[in-house]
């Protein structure tokens, strides 16, 4: 059995800092993760998926590393790490445990949209210092006590994909709302502490729903009317946890806000590339089926025999493809990373959904290869290269980027310009 220490070394960066011009801190986080996720990480994988449980001594581990603060502020007492660093970090997560580093992405988003995002977006000094007031509350819990902040979205319509105002009613009330709504496929169910919910805010309940009114509260887990109802037994990633939340008009103090009234919408519309956070565990997956391969032909893979099949030009063609797919995979999503930023140009949108397509489908069809290339042995569960796959396969459909909506973005982005028709 190989030793923890064996494991990390042996495990080079999904980015080479200096081949990618990585800074320190992206260096030194995705190292850290690497290293958490070598020695902690992956042993606990299969046992969450095998029972569908959740990641929870995962993140014990991510509270005691700091890492539960990653993109918190400086300023707030956290690591502070911006859009890029964090889905860099993220992705080596995503090679050792893909359902962690798929919860995370929900947690941190409600650090990176209410500190990095938010910081660059326009407020007025009264919106300033009530966000700062407000955001302090949720990152001491963190910090400080380890919280968790899940990020329910999905309600079965096109308010994920923003096409409609989201379903989920807060009303406005003495010190706070009512909340009413539900929300499916609600990663962290049951297990955090806190859901960073996206409601449309209502002076009352037969009001209109409008998207510019989407306010972004934290609804506390044993809040009274707060529910999870239904089974979870899915095809991959069953350590998310994701089962359905209701709100049965659910009182939520003022303070809870993750982000003063109207600046969620102003920053869903000028910071598309937040929409890119799912990326990153599908990559490390991507990552971790080529690793998986090549140490099975060489013969060094831990848990089966030194058995090399590395001189079959078979298997030569086959690592060279899926290489090259990595390769193209790695260079889309980074440039894309590289460029977010607040009111990107046409093309900079174009890329990204590029990215997010690039990202969600050749790390299932780099999966597929893997189980090809190694046989039978890909079938069995004591191996880790069957759940990649399962934890692949549906990537493509998670909104708001699904696989079809980049497609139909791209190409209506591509044969018309803003305001015209066919008409």
């Amino acid at each position: 059995m190989a030793t923890a220490d064996s494991l990390v070394s042996s495990d080079v960066p999904i980015f080479d800092p200096d081949a990618w011009r990585l800074t320190s801190q992206q260096q030194e986080l995705c190292e850290r993760v690497r290293v958490l996720g070598a020695q902690n990480f992956a042993g606990r994988a299969s046992r969450y998926d095998r029972e569908a449980s959740f990641p929870t001594e995962n993140y014990k581990d991510l509270h005691s590393s700091g890492l539960l603060g990653i993109c918190i502020p400086e300023s707030c007492g956290g690591i502070g790490a911006d859009l890029k660093t964090y889905m860099l970090a993220a992705a080596e997560m995503g090679r050792y445990c893909g359902a962690t580093a798929l919860t995370f992405n929900m947690h941190v988003s409600s650090c990176l949209w209410t500190g990095f995002l938010a910081d660059t977006l326009d407020m007025s000094e009264h919106e300033r210092k009530e966000h700062q007031t407000a955001r302090m509350l949720h990152y001491q819990r963190v910090l400080e006590d380890g919280a968790i902040y899940a990020q329910p979205f999905s309600e079965g319509g096109a308010a994920a994909a923003g096409a409609k105002a989201f379903g989920t009613k807060a009303v406005i009330t003495d010190g706070g709302w009512i909340v009413n709504g539900k929300k499916i496929f609600a990663s962290l169910s049951g297990h955090a502490n806190y859901y960073g919910v996206l409601c449309t805010e209502l002076d009352n309940m037969d009001a209109d729903l409008s998207r510019r009114n989407t306010m972004y509260i934290a609804v506390p887990a044993d809040a009274k009317g707060v529910s999870v109802v239904g089974d979870w037994d899915p095809l991959g990633m069953r350590g998310t946890v994701s089962r359905t939340l209701l709100f049965e008009d659910v009182f939520v103090p003022a303070n809870e806000k993750l982000m003063p009234r109207g600046i969620y919408f102003r920053a869903a519309s000028r910071w598309p590339h937040m929409f890119m956070t799912l990326t990153p565990a599908y990559l490390g997956i991507a990552q971790a089926a080529y690793d998986f391969t090549v140490s099975y032909l060489r013969g060094e893979l831990v848990g089966t025999p030194p058995v090399k099949r590395r001189m079959y030009p078979t298997k030569q063609l086959a690592v060279a493809q899926m290489r090259m797919m990595l390769e193209q995979t790695k260079a889309i999503w980074f440039q894309a990373i590289s460029e977010a930023g607040p009111d990107p140009k046409k093309e900079s949108i174009m890329r990204a959904w590029t990215a997010q397509h690039s990202v969600m489908e050749n790390s299932n069809a780099i999966c597929q290869l893997a189980i090809r290339t190694c046989g039978g042995q890909s079938m069995l569960r004591s191996l880790n290269l069957e759940r990649l796959y399962r934890d692949s396969r549906c990537g493509s459909l998670m909104l708001p980027w699904t696989a079809e909506l980049c497609m139909d973005m791209l190409g209506k982005a591509t044969l018309y310009e803003s305001g015209e028709s066919d008409d």
